[in-house]
């Protein structure tokens, strides 16, 4: 039973990944989070809680306005989000800047300088 509650997990976490990025893109009209990009989602195995893992184009960290922002337009996507998706419970939703994703291009920069340098 654990298995399949993990694979909709997962199921659940692709769709709220689609809509999220598909509302922060139109719905949101603060610039601040149009600038954001939603990189992965963990949901917990009782869909009760998501995790939002983003990165800011072009920003290597998170500014304080875009936090704001995305703090001001969580209700809005969680009602968006019991609107598209047939759920019984929409997730409560953390947003969190993935590291991660500035980690992975700093090595893929210092992989490219030592191309250069041979």
């Amino acid at each position: 039973m654990d298995s399949m509650s993990f694979k909709r997990a997962d199921r659940v976490a692709d769709l709220i990944k689609a809509e999220v990025s598909d509302i922060l893109l139109r719905d949101i009209n603060d610039p601040q989070v149009r600038k954001v990009i939603v990189t992965g989602i963990k949901v917990t195995d009782d869909l009760r809680q998501a995790k939002v893992f983003f990165v800011q184009t072009g920003e290597n960290s998170c500014s304080d306005e875009t936090t704001k922002g995305l703090q001001r337009v969580t209700g809005f996507l969680r009602r968006e989000l019991g609107k598209r998706l047939r759920l019984r419970y929409v997730p409560e939703i953390k947003f969190i800047f993935d590291e991660s994703f500035e980690y992975g291009d700093r090595i893929n920069r210092l992989l490219a300088g030592i191309e250069k340098d041979v």
